[in-house]
Protein backbone atom coordinates (compact mmCIF):
# COMPACT_ATOMS: atom_id res chain seq x y z
CA UNK A 1 0.00 0.00 0.00
CA UNK A 2 1.17 3.79 -0.63
CA UNK A 3 0.43 6.95 1.45
CA UNK A 4 0.89 8.76 -1.43
CA UNK A 5 1.46 12.49 0.45
CA UNK A 6 3.31 12.50 3.95
CA UNK A 7 5.41 15.04 5.42
CA UNK A 8 8.49 12.77 6.83
CA UNK A 9 10.70 15.61 7.91
CA UNK A 10 7.68 17.19 10.51
CA UNK A 11 7.59 13.92 11.58
CA UNK A 12 9.60 13.86 15.68
CA UNK A 13 11.40 10.47 14.57
CA UNK A 14 10.37 8.97 11.03
CA UNK A 15 12.56 6.65 10.93
CA UNK A 16 10.31 5.15 13.18
CA UNK A 17 7.16 6.22 11.94
CA UNK A 18 8.85 4.26 8.09
CA UNK A 19 9.36 1.15 10.58
CA UNK A 20 5.34 1.39 11.67
CA UNK A 21 4.23 1.97 8.13
CA UNK A 22 5.92 -0.96 6.92
CA UNK A 23 4.43 -3.43 10.06
CA UNK A 24 1.25 -1.62 8.88
CA UNK A 25 1.90 -2.66 5.18
CA UNK A 26 1.96 0.66 4.11
CA UNK A 27 5.31 -0.22 1.55
CA UNK A 28 5.77 3.42 -0.26
CA UNK A 29 5.58 6.69 0.97
CA UNK A 30 5.67 9.97 -0.70
CA UNK A 31 7.15 12.44 1.23
CA UNK A 32 6.88 15.75 0.83
CA UNK A 33 9.03 19.07 1.62
CA UNK A 34 7.53 22.71 1.84
CA UNK A 35 10.50 24.66 1.97
CA UNK A 36 14.15 24.33 0.31
CA UNK A 37 15.81 23.11 3.57
CA UNK A 38 12.30 20.66 3.94
CA UNK A 39 13.25 19.52 0.88
CA UNK A 40 16.89 18.76 1.24
CA UNK A 41 15.85 16.76 4.48
CA UNK A 42 12.96 14.91 1.96
CA UNK A 43 15.80 14.28 0.08
CA UNK A 44 18.21 12.60 2.82
CA UNK A 45 15.47 10.28 3.95
CA UNK A 46 14.31 9.16 0.45
CA UNK A 47 17.87 8.37 -0.26
CA UNK A 48 18.15 6.37 2.85
CA UNK A 49 14.64 4.38 2.32
CA UNK A 50 13.53 2.47 -0.88
CA UNK A 51 10.53 2.76 -0.56
CA UNK A 52 10.39 6.85 0.16
CA UNK A 53 9.64 8.81 -2.51
CA UNK A 54 10.24 12.85 -2.76
CA UNK A 55 8.09 15.47 -3.30
CA UNK A 56 9.34 18.76 -3.56
CA UNK A 57 8.19 22.26 -3.52
CA UNK A 58 8.06 25.93 -1.63
CA UNK A 59 4.50 25.92 0.15
CA UNK A 60 1.92 29.10 -0.77
CA UNK A 61 2.66 30.06 2.91
CA UNK A 62 6.17 30.46 1.89
CA UNK A 63 5.72 32.41 -0.97
CA UNK A 64 7.47 35.82 0.51
CA UNK A 65 9.87 34.45 2.63
CA UNK A 66 11.11 31.62 -0.22
CA UNK A 67 9.48 32.77 -3.44
CA UNK A 68 12.93 33.45 -5.02
CA UNK A 69 14.41 30.17 -4.36
CA UNK A 70 13.00 28.55 -7.17
CA UNK A 71 16.34 27.94 -9.02
CA UNK A 72 17.55 25.70 -5.76
CA UNK A 73 13.98 23.61 -6.02
CA UNK A 74 15.11 23.45 -9.51
CA UNK A 75 18.76 21.53 -7.96
CA UNK A 76 16.90 19.93 -5.83
CA UNK A 77 14.27 17.72 -8.20
CA UNK A 78 16.50 17.13 -10.61
CA UNK A 79 17.44 13.96 -8.05
CA UNK A 80 16.07 10.47 -9.36
CA UNK A 81 14.42 10.30 -6.39
CA UNK A 82 12.35 13.28 -6.81
CA UNK A 83 9.18 12.17 -8.76
CA UNK A 84 6.61 15.56 -8.31
CA UNK A 85 6.86 18.75 -7.62
CA UNK A 86 4.86 20.42 -4.41
CA UNK A 87 2.94 20.91 -2.90
CA UNK A 88 2.30 24.24 -4.92
CA UNK A 89 -0.77 26.13 -5.08
CA UNK A 90 -2.87 29.32 -3.22
CA UNK A 91 -4.04 29.32 0.22
CA UNK A 92 -6.28 32.67 0.85
CA UNK A 93 -7.74 31.10 3.88
CA UNK A 94 -4.16 31.51 6.03
CA UNK A 95 -3.09 34.25 3.75
CA UNK A 96 0.39 34.29 4.76
CA UNK A 97 1.56 35.27 2.05
CA UNK A 98 0.18 38.10 -0.34
CA UNK A 99 -1.80 36.55 -2.43
CA UNK A 100 -0.04 37.96 -5.95
CA UNK A 101 3.21 36.34 -4.71
CA UNK A 102 1.20 33.29 -4.52
CA UNK A 103 0.09 32.89 -7.89
CA UNK A 104 3.30 33.94 -9.26
CA UNK A 105 5.16 31.35 -7.41
CA UNK A 106 2.47 28.58 -8.58
CA UNK A 107 3.39 29.97 -12.04
CA UNK A 108 6.76 29.60 -11.28
CA UNK A 109 6.41 26.32 -9.83
CA UNK A 110 4.64 24.45 -12.58
CA UNK A 111 6.75 26.27 -15.21
CA UNK A 112 8.97 23.75 -13.64
CA UNK A 113 7.07 20.72 -13.70
CA UNK A 114 6.48 21.24 -17.21
CA UNK A 115 10.23 21.47 -18.13
CA UNK A 116 10.87 18.82 -15.99
CA UNK A 117 7.92 16.24 -16.72
CA UNK A 118 6.76 15.86 -13.34
CA UNK A 119 3.32 16.32 -11.95
CA UNK A 120 2.47 18.83 -9.89
CA UNK A 121 1.06 18.26 -6.63
CA UNK A 122 -1.17 21.01 -5.38
CA UNK A 123 -2.52 22.69 -2.03
CA UNK A 124 -5.76 24.65 -3.05
CA UNK A 125 -7.55 26.23 0.26
CA UNK A 126 -10.27 29.04 -0.25
CA UNK A 127 -8.64 30.16 -3.89
CA UNK A 128 -10.85 27.53 -6.00
CA UNK A 129 -11.42 30.07 -8.88
CA UNK A 130 -8.12 31.49 -8.68
CA UNK A 131 -6.45 27.85 -8.74
CA UNK A 132 -8.66 26.26 -11.16
CA UNK A 133 -7.63 29.30 -13.42
CA UNK A 134 -4.07 29.29 -13.32
CA UNK A 135 -4.09 25.31 -13.45
CA UNK A 136 -5.70 26.02 -16.96
CA UNK A 137 -2.75 26.94 -18.32
CA UNK A 138 -0.52 23.75 -17.43
CA UNK A 139 -0.47 20.58 -19.37
CA UNK A 140 0.63 18.39 -17.38
CA UNK A 141 -0.26 15.98 -14.44
CA UNK A 142 -1.79 17.41 -11.62
CA UNK A 143 -2.49 16.00 -8.14
CA UNK A 144 -5.11 17.60 -6.06
CA UNK A 145 -3.84 16.58 -2.86
CA UNK A 146 -6.03 16.70 0.77
CA UNK A 147 -9.15 17.41 -1.27
CA UNK A 148 -11.77 19.24 0.47
CA UNK A 149 -13.15 21.89 -2.03
CA UNK A 150 -16.47 19.97 -3.65
CA UNK A 151 -16.38 22.98 -5.44
CA UNK A 152 -13.19 22.02 -7.78
CA UNK A 153 -14.58 18.57 -8.46
CA UNK A 154 -16.17 19.63 -11.74
CA UNK A 155 -13.13 21.27 -13.24
CA UNK A 156 -10.99 18.31 -11.64
CA UNK A 157 -13.13 15.63 -13.39
CA UNK A 158 -13.75 17.49 -16.52
CA UNK A 159 -9.32 17.73 -16.79
CA UNK A 160 -9.17 14.46 -15.63
CA UNK A 161 -6.91 15.74 -12.21
CA UNK A 162 -6.09 12.91 -9.73
CA UNK A 163 -8.08 13.81 -6.88
CA UNK A 164 -6.56 12.27 -3.50
CA UNK A 165 -8.02 12.39 0.04
CA UNK A 166 -6.62 12.31 3.58
CA UNK A 167 -7.90 11.63 6.84
CA UNK A 168 -10.30 14.18 6.96
CA UNK A 169 -12.59 12.43 4.63
CA UNK A 170 -13.17 9.97 7.35
CA UNK A 171 -14.75 12.40 9.73
CA UNK A 172 -18.07 12.49 11.06
CA UNK A 173 -19.41 15.61 9.96
CA UNK A 174 -17.67 15.14 6.42
CA UNK A 175 -20.24 13.96 3.95
CA UNK A 176 -19.64 16.18 1.26
CA UNK A 177 -16.21 14.85 1.25
CA UNK A 178 -17.22 11.76 1.03
CA UNK A 179 -19.66 12.19 -1.59
CA UNK A 180 -16.85 13.62 -3.62
CA UNK A 181 -15.09 10.43 -2.82
CA UNK A 182 -17.76 8.31 -4.52
CA UNK A 183 -18.00 10.27 -7.83
CA UNK A 184 -13.80 10.53 -8.71
CA UNK A 185 -13.58 7.87 -11.64
CA UNK A 186 -11.62 5.14 -10.39
CA UNK A 187 -8.04 5.78 -12.44
CA UNK A 188 -8.26 9.61 -10.86
CA UNK A 189 -8.30 8.65 -7.31
CA UNK A 190 -5.85 8.35 -4.39
CA UNK A 191 -5.08 8.72 -0.81
CA UNK A 192 -2.76 10.00 1.59
CA UNK A 193 -2.32 11.12 5.34
CA UNK A 194 -0.77 14.25 5.14
CA UNK A 195 0.71 13.33 8.32
CA UNK A 196 1.43 14.67 10.79
CA UNK A 197 -1.59 16.33 10.24
CA UNK A 198 -4.98 15.28 10.18
CA UNK A 199 -5.17 11.94 11.78
CA UNK A 200 -8.24 9.87 10.41
CA UNK A 201 -11.22 9.43 13.02
CA UNK A 202 -10.19 5.94 14.30
CA UNK A 203 -7.15 7.96 16.22
CA UNK A 204 -7.95 11.69 16.10
CA UNK A 205 -6.50 13.66 18.09
CA UNK A 206 -2.95 12.31 17.63
CA UNK A 207 -0.16 12.81 15.61
CA UNK A 208 -0.77 11.20 12.02
CA UNK A 209 1.59 9.09 10.67
CA UNK A 210 2.18 6.96 7.02
CA UNK A 211 0.74 3.52 8.87
CA UNK A 212 -2.95 5.29 9.15
CA UNK A 213 -3.32 5.55 5.60
CA UNK A 214 -5.02 2.29 6.19
CA UNK A 215 -7.63 3.88 7.89
CA UNK A 216 -8.30 6.60 5.44
CA UNK A 217 -8.35 3.97 2.91
CA UNK A 218 -11.20 2.51 4.48
CA UNK A 219 -13.16 5.41 4.57
CA UNK A 220 -12.72 6.23 0.76
CA UNK A 221 -13.29 2.33 0.07
CA UNK A 222 -16.59 2.59 1.94
CA UNK A 223 -17.59 5.98 0.68
CA UNK A 224 -17.33 4.40 -2.60
CA UNK A 225 -19.03 0.91 -2.05
CA UNK A 226 -15.76 -0.81 -2.75
CA UNK A 227 -13.62 -3.42 -1.33
CA UNK A 228 -10.93 -2.20 0.55
CA UNK A 229 -8.53 -4.51 -1.66
CA UNK A 230 -9.70 -3.98 -4.69
CA UNK A 231 -9.51 -0.41 -4.28
CA UNK A 232 -5.81 -0.22 -2.59
CA UNK A 233 -4.64 -2.36 -5.51
CA UNK A 234 -6.83 0.91 -7.51
CA UNK A 235 -5.06 3.02 -5.54
CA UNK A 236 -1.23 1.25 -5.93
CA UNK A 237 -1.80 1.76 -9.87
CA UNK A 238 -3.15 5.12 -9.82
CA UNK A 239 0.18 6.17 -7.99
CA UNK A 240 2.20 4.23 -10.25
CA UNK A 241 0.93 6.02 -13.34
CA UNK A 242 0.48 9.64 -11.51
CA UNK A 243 4.24 9.44 -10.08
CA UNK A 244 5.76 7.66 -12.73
CA UNK A 245 7.22 5.33 -9.66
Amino acid sequence: MIDTHAHLDALDDPEAAIRRALEAGVTRILSVGTTIDGGRRTLELARRHDGVYAVLGIHPHEAAAEGGRVDELAELLADPRAVAVGETGLDFYRDRAPRDRQRMLLEAELALAEELDKPAVIHTRAADAETADVLAGFGGTVVLHCFSSAALLPVALERGYYVSFAGNVSFPNASELRLAASQVPADRVLVETDSPYLAPQPVRGRPNEPANVVHTLAAVAAARDEDPSELEAQVDANANAAFGL
